[in-house]
């Protein structure tokens, strides 16, 4: 499809829709930020950028965009790592950090309502200052709520509480046409039709814009510890995977890394971790409402450990001992990023017991290819990531083996019964991935539900499944 060019017309009738003309931002007013998001390779300027301050504005836009044929991108924070929020057609980028508002906590309903552009650290600190709790937890707190709905983001506690999609339970929605719905609601249960909030849930912003958010709660576990557990090779730290799974004590996360990580990490943080002599690690937290009920089933899965071949068992109870822990894990990504001069992820789900197959298959490629790769990820919910690193290598030869080591990974994945994301989702930049590794049937469905609310294809376009 032909989409129209932001023109002087166009720009005009725009900053009369919204009535504040520093809130549109175009040419040398737009910064090279809104090109990319974090992944860096996709890059296109927008025509215009409008930084919206509510759904009325959304739908205005919208209206405009839709009969006018002009593409419309809507955007968070930019943290994403596939391209979703870059506006491949160029168009018009639709900023919803504004919306940031924290709008109502139900504390008889247990649920949180918010505007789009709230951070996930921001709610995770607000729920917890009043005694609740939002599971989810994707390792970039400064993303948007809507970013974390939008690819249905998982994180470390996955294992235990689930991803995203299970903790929303109502979405205000702008469709392309600039109409607004609403889409579930503060109700626990819900069998009236079709689901079209799990829909709009994973879209990466494809079929509508999310404009506000009702999200489920629970009551914050009184007590936490975490266990960092180390291992002489990284085979036997994800061989014990299963057996603790299995075993009645499910841990709220259970993560993986090899050395490698932890010393970029210290690195980068400057401060030393509390073990980084092993070859590779588990690290655990355990939640619960008493100190009994969390001690009982982390001694249970410390002897699993022990009896699977763990050197040890180091126990961290305090809140600075886990904050020093947890602080490394957090800077894995930021700690890779910065050891080289470019990088691109692999981010794929295969079934718990295939994880530590694949992560050898990993190391086997590194030498095949003789090419750095890193990884790292969510041992207790299979999904990996994996960064392929270009250090010095020319374009030429990066752009040869970048493709030659993710077809091999992406086809490895589906040999194992996996699958091309885990969590950070399709964008631009997976897009041929998932058309080989989906059937055709599966990739006409998704191709008539986009069709279905974006007849004019001008929302996101060129993401996902098109």
């Amino acid at each position: 499809m032909t989409y129209k060019n932001v023109d002087k017309k166009d720009l005009e009738y725009i900053v009369s829709l919204i009535n504040d003309e520093e809130r549109v931002l175009f040419g040398e007013n737009i910064s090279e930020d809104y090109s990319h998001d974090e992944l860096g390779a996709v890059k296109k300027m927008p025509d215009v950028v409008i930084k919206v301050s509510s759904t009325e504005e959304v739908s205005k836009i919208m209206k405009y965009a839709y009969d006018n044929s002009i593409a419309v991108t809507p955007r968070g924070s930019g943290t994403g790592l596939v391209g979703a929020a870059v506006p491949i057609h160029g168009g018009i980028i639709i900023d919803l950090t504004l919306m940031n508002q924290i709008l109502e906590l139900d504390d008889e309903n247990l649920t949180l309502t918010v505007e789009p552009g709230v951070l996930l650290m921001e709610i995770a600190k607000f729920v917890e200052d009043n005694d609740f709790f939002y599971p989810p937890d994707p390792g970039e707190k400064t993303a948007t709520i809507a970013g974390n709905i939008n690819t249905n983001a998982g994180g470390m506690r996955a294992v235990k509480y689930g991803v995203t999609r299970d903790y929303v339970r109502g979405l205000e929605v702008v469709l392309p046409n600039g109409e607004v719905i609403e889409v579930g609601g503060k109700v626990v249960k819900n069998s009236s039709g079709y689901s079209i909030k799990d829909l709009i849930v994973g879209s990466e912003g494809t079929l509508g814009i999310i404009t506000k958010a009702i999200l489920k709660l629970l009551p914050l576990p009184k007590k936490k510890i975490s266990l960092l557990v180390p291992f002489e090779n990284l085979d036997t730290a994800i061989e014990t995977v299963p057996k603790i799974i299995k075993s009645k004590s499910i841990p709220t996360a259970v993560e993986f890394m090899q050395r490698e990580a932890i010393v970029a990490a210290e690195k980068f943080l400057g401060k030393a971790f509390p073990d980084s002599q092993s070859d590779a690690y588990l690290l655990l937290t355990f939640d619960g409402n008493s100190e009994e009920e969390v001690e009982k089933a982390y001694d249970n899965v410390a002897k699993i450990c022990i009896e699977a071949g763990a050197i040890d068992v180091l126990i961290s109870d305090t809140e600075e001992r886990q904050e020093g822990i947890w602080s490394a894990r957090g800077a894995f990504l930021e700690a890779i990023k910065s050891s080289t001069t470019e990088m691109d992820e692999v981010d794929v789900v295969v079934p718990r017991n295939k994880v530590a197959v694949f992560v050898k298959f990993i190391h086997e490629l590194e030498n095949k290819f003789d090419i750095r790769i890193r990884s790292f990820g969510h041992a207790g919910d299979g999904n990996l990531h994996i960064y392929i690193l270009r250090d010095d290598l020319d374009e030429t030869t990066w752009n040869k083996k970048l493709n030659e080591v993710m077809d091999c990974m992406y086809k490895e994945a589906s040999n194992l019964n996996g699958l091309v994301s885990g969590e950070h989702g399709i964008g631009y930049a997976k897009k041929s991935y998932l058309s080989t590794s989906l059937d055709k049937e599966s990739l006409n469905l998704m191709k008539a539900i986009k069709l279905s609310f974006d007849p004019k294809n001008i929302l996101n376009p060129g993401k996902v499944c098109q």
